[in-house]
Order: C-alpha cells, then structure tokens, then sequence
C-alpha cells in the first residue's frame, strides 16, 4: 500500500503499559468510526506496513490500542512516533460541496470574478474555522475560508475549485 493511496489518521504517541498497548493522537475530523477498524497500516520510514488490531478503546481524541503483534513495552517503543493510516477507498464519500483536506491539495482555485486565483497547498485547520491556503503565481499565499459563503463548487475531476470572493477581499 502506497501513502498516496492511504489518509492519515493519527500518530502513535507512546507505549500505554508494559504488555504493547499504545496511544495514539487521533487526526481531527477523521470521519471514520475507529472502534469498527480491523486494521491500520503503520509508517515505517516511508514504508506501509499492516498491523491488526486485537483492542481498541476510543476516549475523545485519544485511543488506547492493542496490535496482534505488539507484546512487549520495547515493540511499542519501536513504533512510537509513527503516522497511521487508512485506505482512501474505506473512507465515506464527502458530502456534495464539501471535500477532505488531502484530496484538495494542487487544485486550481477559480474566482467568479477574478479568475485564476492560483493553487491550493494545503487546507488549514484553525479552531472550528478550515482555510484553503492558495499560492498565486507570485508565491504570495492568500487565505479562503471554507464556508458556503465563499466555495461555490468543488470539481474533482478537473481538479478546480470555484469561489465567489466579497469586494475587496484580495487586498486584505
């Protein structure tokens, strides 16, 4: 499994116990059920590797879990620190209009009004507020919310995004 083909769904913090239970930092709107997961893949060094779940409680943000082959305090240690993720394929489609931060990365973002906008570099988590960075032709990134107020569509296949900006708002 390649990590193009994976979303990221949270960092393995530290070794929970001495029998191989880890923490884990779950990712922020992560729209997977996580206490009905099998299975995650584990980055180690730029590589996916499976591993199966034997336990797993889900406590806000946090989840305490147990893998099959994790049985030691020092096995937990090794893979401490590591990215998990699970196949794009098992994740729900987004509503219409609404996309995952990942998926968005590299599209053309399109004014009503002003057209070429420029390119999104990433989508920015803010509080309760998500924020499409673009990168104009010039290197100067502006900053759009992610409201229906400002996204009009979101085309996958052409890889665009059109906005509807107020008067005024590129000059800020």
């Amino acid at each position: 499994m390649e990590i193009g083909d994976c979303y990221k769904i949270g960092l393995i913090m530290k070794p929970h116990g001495l029998k191989g239970e880890v923490t884990v930092s779950i990712d922020a709107g992560i729209p997977t059920d996580l206490a009905e997961i099998e299975s995650v893949f584990v980055n180690h060094g730029g590589q996916l590797a499976p591993y199966f779940i034997d336990a797993i409680s889900v406590k806000g943000s946090k989840a305490f879990v147990k893998f099959i082959v994790i049985n030691t305090l020092a096995q937990a240690e090794n893979i401490s620190k590591s990215a998990i993720y699970l196949p794009k394929t098992t994740r729900p489609k987004a509503a219409k209009g609404d996309f995952y931060a990942d998926e968005v990365s590299g599209f053309k973002v399109t004014d009503e009004t002003e057209g070429d906008l420029g390119t999104v570099s990433e989508v920015v988590e803010s509080g309760l507020q998500r924020l499409l960075a673009v990168e104009d032709k010039a290197g100067k990134e502006m900053l759009i919310p992610v409201n229906e107020a400002f996204i009009k569509s979101v085309n996958r296949s052409r890889k665009t995004i059109t906005v509807s900006l107020p008067d005024g708002f590129l000059e800020i």
